[in-house]
């Protein structure tokens, strides 16, 4: 008789959404792939996706050796959403579709969006604490 192989743990996907796909939701996106240790599936996308991401953001995350400087605004599908066990929204609005059995939450954070280092570090600092909080109610052991 073969020996059976265990059934392969489910890997939770989470996706972040917020209007141009730069910030925000990247920020969350690049706390999340390095907290998550290759653990959950990141996406993130924007309801109207600007054609960069912001570089204040970018820089902000690099200080605490975070690169998400080769990421691009990805737009938002219907399918992105269906496959995501967690959506987690930034003032997309009503733009974001609801999936019955989807788990969604809105996190209420400034946006960045032509703000200097000195008034991002702090959203960043909260986009850290709320994804090790998500992590927590994945049952995923954060990387720190």
């Amino acid at each position: 008789m073969e020996p059976q192989t265990p059934p392969t743990p489910h890997k939770p996907s989470v996706l972040f959404v917020c209007v141009h796909n730069a910030g925000r939701s990247q920020m969350a996106a690049g706390f999340l792939r390095t907290l998550g240790a290759g653990n959950v599936e990141v996406r993130s996308a924007g309801s109207a996706p600007a054609d960069a991401i912001n570089p204040v953001a970018t820089a902000a995350m690099a200080e605490l050796g975070i690169d998400i400087s080769a990421e691009q605004p990805k737009i938002l599908t219907p399918e992105t959403v269906e496959i995501s066990d967690v959506v987690i929204t930034m003032g997309c609005g009503d733009v974001c579709p609801f999936y019955p059995g989807t788990r969604y939450e809105d996190w209420k954070l400034d946006d960045p969006a032509g703000q200097g280092i000195e008034s991002v570090r702090p959203i960043r600092n909260e986009i850290r604490e709320r994804v090790l909080a998500l992590l927590d109610s994945l049952g995923v052991e954060p990387a720190l």
